[in-house]
């Protein structure tokens, strides 16, 4: 038992336990009735208040009503981060950080090179240097590279193996029935699938679909074009598809090519070998003309039933939408196999436009956001060429879930 300053009253340790953790998660105005937060709770509602309350980072005595905040000091700044690193997770100092951009608009410092060396890497902080790119300082850059770099490896580890191994074994199984050779055709199978055309005054099947054997080959078996809106809004995805793009890359069995857009079209299909250098080629921010990107992809597809198109957008169309509109048929109709994202990314439901996302829906391609995690089993279902209808489902299902 313990007395509860605040009353006079004697408390047990289980309600004390309650009080501290509803003035924590109250903040300042709970001071006068809860006490004031001490020792490590002090410094974790210091932290919090500088963010969340406008105040405290300064070490100044909180009242009941704070007004110092971060300010636009970057010592002051550089402490704080170094305090949320201290006291918070990994996955809590991302939410707190990105916050602090957002709310408090210290994108500026981030063009210090001592800011980037107390931040936490993570995606959203990669997008928002990313932003900054155009007026970054050089002595800035080499710092805001290792970031970059620190994240890129962290998504490699999680998504290289999943994604090679996925692709490679949807290769393997398109290959048994994709117009197999003579030598190379497995009768067992062919007749199973075939028999519903059984002529009886012949007695025999007429096989529709030949089914061959899988065989390991280290020609190209697809061609990949990932084209990837970088305006503002889909900073975590450029991120997301930049290193999708590069692992893709990596496997002979893939052509892989990646354009970027905004008004204008970049192709960066030849620095696709370093992740890095990719997300530094994006300029995020700007307009978007998906007409435009699109008839450059097209360019690009030269065997169509064996191509596979994403298109990654949130579908604000400043270009011609019905030329857009027109391209997408085309392609499908020569027999591409058209992905459309509305975000590869983990940030739950986007907003997009829903007009344009319904007219794709009815040329027969599905628009949706898809999570970086299930992307390997997309690319899989696309080498298939199943119905991804089913999969949008799904993923709009999860992304739901996430916003909520």
């Amino acid at each position: 038992m313990s007395d509860d300053p605040t009353s006079g009253e004697t408390v047990d340790e289980a309600t004390r336990e309650r009080r501290r953790r509803w003035r924590m998660v109250l903040g300042g105005a709970a001071e006068q009735s809860l006490g004031k937060a001490e020792g490590r709770d002090g410094a974790m509602d210091s932290a919090l208040a500088a963010l969340y309350e406008g105040g405290g980072a300064d070490g100044e005595e909180r009242g009941s009503r704070r007004s110092a905040g971060l300010g636009g000091s970057a010592p002051k700044v550089a402490r704080w981060l170094g305090d949320i690193r201290e006291y918070f997770p990994s996955t809590v100092v991302q939410v707190m950080q990105q916050d602090a951009i957002e709310r408090l608009d210290l994108s500026r410092l981030l063009l210090e090179p001592e800011m980037l060396s107390a931040v936490e890497p993570d995606v959203h902080l990669v997008g928002t240097l990313l932003s900054l790119n155009r007026v970054m300082p050089e002595k800035t850059k080499d710092a805001a590279r290792q970031v970059v770099r620190t994240v890129v490896e962290q998504l490699e580890k999680r998504i290289e193996q999943k994604t090679r191994a996925a692709i490679s074994g949807a290769l393997n199984r398109a290959a048994r029935i994709n117009r197999p050779k003579h030598a190379d055709i497995d009768w067992d199978r062919t007749i199973r699938a075939n028999l519903k055309h059984y002529q009886a005054e012949h007695r025999t099947v007429i096989p529709e679909r030949l089914i061959g054997y899988g065989r390991r080959t280290s020609a190209v078996q697809r061609d990949v074009v990932l084209c990837v809106d970088q305006s503002g809004s889909m900073a975590a995805s450029v991120v997301f598809s930049g290193v999708f793009s590069a692992v893709l890359a990596s496997m002979k069995s893939l052509r892989t090519s990646l354009v970027v857009f905004d008004t204008a079209v970049v192709d960066l299909t030849d620095q696709l070998d370093d992740p890095v250098e990719v997300l530094f080629g994006t300029q995020l921010g700007g307009g978007t003309d998906i007409n435009r990107a699109i008839a450059y992809s097209q360019q690009l597809i030269t065997r169509p039933r064996d191509s596979i198109f994403v298109l990654i957008s949130d579908l604000y169309e400043g270009g011609i939408r019905e030329q857009m509109l027109r391209r997408v048929a085309e392609m499908t109709a020569a027999g591409v196999q058209v992905v459309v994202l509305l975000a590869l990314s983990d940030e739950g439901a986007p907003a997009y436009d829903h007009d344009n996302a319904a007219a794709l829906a009815g040329l027969g391609v599905p628009a949706f956001a898809c999570t970086p995690d299930a992307f390997p089993d997309l690319m899989a279902a696309a080498i298939e060429r199943r119905d991804l209808k089913a999969f949008a489902e799904a993923q709009q299902n999860e992304a739901q879930s996430r916003r909520l």
